[in-house]
């Protein structure tokens, strides 16, 4: 029989607290997603970028498990969708990041609806691009606190005018508030300051979706000065790196943050990006670095969509600088988390993407599968075959006809789909019977609507930019100055109450308001050139009425009151002038009275 002391006894009870810990349920981890924006694979020193000093992203490759064979869509919505949704942008209809289809559907689930499900804190900081109106703004899709600029960038015309990166006005929980210093440093400081905030007991989900490296390609001189030398011989633009660089000083101090707050081993801690690049390689491989791989943003070829994926949890065994080259995506995103986290997944929701958290933690052989990229950049859905990719271990099947193999050709220069016709029917057969899948959900057919009339959202903003129609996109400040004239000018709504609304079309947007004639008397940071445009007349239709009003060149708006009953319906408004008919710029609408 052992003869324990004292001190034998207390060593042995103090190395079993761990495991039994009182009796006590383990703190579940925080989850960190940072998502950058327009940053390919190969914009990163830690991927053999010749000229960018990526120091403190890299010093997280070297720490973090690294999935090598990641993909996203190879746009930002389409991307973003998937992430909250688990679903292929096919599945849940965002696939565009205009013309109805950038947005998500009343009622869809989202990773932020899981996780405050299961107790979480919430939080997103950055850019959402999903839509700006309710239903599903992210404070109606599961996030208790938001700092965001709205639409697809900075910037943008149905972003807040004059905001240029710098000294901005976001909205915080829906209601504009100005803000000092550049955007990536605002976006990180704001999750520090909610984890600040935070309740020790309570586990947080961040979702920091940065609108950097996008363009406009705007940093302060210091981080790109660098640069400039490469910039024309060897680069693009050095601004991008310059961005990049600053992404990569902010990653910096949020790490340091996390540790000096304790939260560093019982954090999962996500960075990745949402399609290839786009001025970080120019297409005729002069100038940047592309990892070695074809294709851009946009691309269904392997640039276009791969991405890179560094994941790190150290109390959960997801650390120490490994590859994992398993077939992996977007989708994989909530199951992956849901299961490390220990939450279970809802059941009126369906999932594309598989759980790979036996893949990061025992190093479990992946799951044979498929993965699929539709998109289309118009209101309409993907085709099946064109304009797609099929992935299927190191196969790649574009458009239903290019086939090339990764491991011998990774550039993508021989389709070798004539000499492999058997493994080109099964891909075939696979896409058929998924897009076939798809096409029976709603989403597939039925535009996100706006909803007006709800108590959540008092008025609602309308701009072209997100109007459908068969004109090329508007999407930037510039263009409205300019009086750049589109013809798209048709948005779905859902109306909530039967009763009366006024509608409010507009040359200029509320926050720099203009005679429809005339131009705004601010202009902030004096970043455009106004120019006027003289529409006669004002036409809207909706429901079954079709009004059309007078101009009054000195005024800022034409309005019109109609009365609306429940249930879906199209609003196409135009400005009228001469035999030339053109979308509104700016609509409102306000619910002022039931019927």
């Amino acid at each position: 029989m052992m003869n324990y002391t004292t001190s034998n006894l207390l060593t042995f009870f103090l190395l079993l607290l761990p495991t039994f810990s009182f009796g006590q349920k383990k703190q579940a981890p925080n989850v960190i997603l940072i998502l950058t924006d327009d940053q390919g694979i190969g914009d990163l020193g830690c991927h053999g970028n010749p000229w960018l000093k990526t120091p403190n992203i890299d010093k997280f490759y070297e720490q973090s498990v690294r999935l090598t064979d990641f993909h996203v869509s190879p746009l930002c919505t389409p991307t973003r969708a998937a992430i909250m949704t688990g679903q292929y942008p096919i599945r849940n209809g965002a696939w565009a990041t205009y013309k109805g289809r950038d947005a998500l559907s009343k009622g869809q689930l989202t990773m932020a609806d899981v996780f405050k499900s299961a107790g979480y804190s919430t939080a997103l900081f950055g850019k959402w691009h999903l839509g700006d109106n309710y239903p599903v703004r992210p404070s109606d899709s599961g996030f208790d606190h938001v700092v965001q600029h709205l639409a697809g960038g900075i910037g943008e015309l149905s972003d807040y005018w004059g905001n240029s990166y710098f000294d901005d006005v976001y909205y915080v929980n829906n209601q504009p508030k100005q803000f000092q210093g550049y955007c990536t440093d605002v976006w990180f400081s704001e999750a520090m300051k909610f984890i600040n905030q935070q309740e020790k007991e309570q586990p947080f989900f961040i979702y920091l979706p940065l609108n950097a490296p996008h363009d406009p390609l705007i940093v302060d001189e210091k981080y790109a000065a660098p640069y400039k030398k490469f910039e024309g011989s060897e680069i693009i633009d050095a601004n991008l790196y310059g961005m990049i660089a600053n992404i990569d000083e902010n990653f910096g101090k949020f790490r340091k943050f996390l540790k000096k707050k304790g939260l560093d081993k019982n954090t999962i801690l996500i960075y990745m990006s949402d399609n290839g690049t786009r001025f970080g390689y120019s297409r005729d491989g002069k100038l940047g670095y592309n990892y070695h791989l074809k294709g851009m943003k946009g691309d269904k070829f392997e640039g276009g969509h791969r991405v890179p994926f560094f994941i790190q949890w150290m109390d959960g065994g997801i650390e120490g600088g490994k590859d994992i080259r398993s077939l992996s995506a977007h989708v994989d995103l909530i199951p992956t988390l849901a299961k490390l986290c220990g939450i279970p997944l809802p059941k009126n929701q369906a999932f594309d993407g598989i759980d790979l958290s036996g893949v990061l933690t025992k190093n479990e052989k992946p799951k044979d599968r498929s993965v699929f990229v539709h998109h289309r950049q118009d209101w309409r859905p993907p085709l099946q075959e064109k304009g797609t990719c099929v992935l299927k271990n190191e196969w790649r099947l574009i458009n239903g006809y290019q086939l090339y193999n990764m491991k011998t050709d990774p550039l993508q220069t021989t389709n070798v789909a004539e000499e492999n016709k058997e493994l080109v029917e099964a891909l075939l057969e696979e896409n058929k019977s998924f897009y076939q899948q798809t096409k029976t959900y709603p989403t597939f057919y039925e535009l996100p609507s706006t909803v007006i009339g709800a108590t959540p959202q008092k008025e609602v903003k309308l701009t072209i930019q997100h109007a459908i129609g068969e004109d090329n996109g508007i999407w930037k400040c510039e263009q409205v100055a300019d009086g750049m004239k589109n013809k798209n000018n048709t948005h779905t709504l859902e109306v909530q109450t039967d009763g009366e609304y006024l509608i409010s079309c507009r040359r200029w947007p509320k926050e720099c308001a203009g005679p429809m004639h005339g131009i705004p008397s601010k202009n902030p940071k004096d970043l455009f050139d106004y120019k006027s445009i003289q529409p006669e007349k004002v036409r809207i239709k909706i429901g079954n009425q079709m009004i059309e009003k007078d101009v009054n060149p000195e005024a800022d708006e034409v309005v019109f009151k109609v009365t609306l009953e429940k249930g879906k319906t199209l609003l196409v408004n135009d400005f009228v002038e001469g035999d030339e008919v053109y979308g509104v710029y700016y609509t409102y609408i306000t619910f002022i009275s039931e019927i």
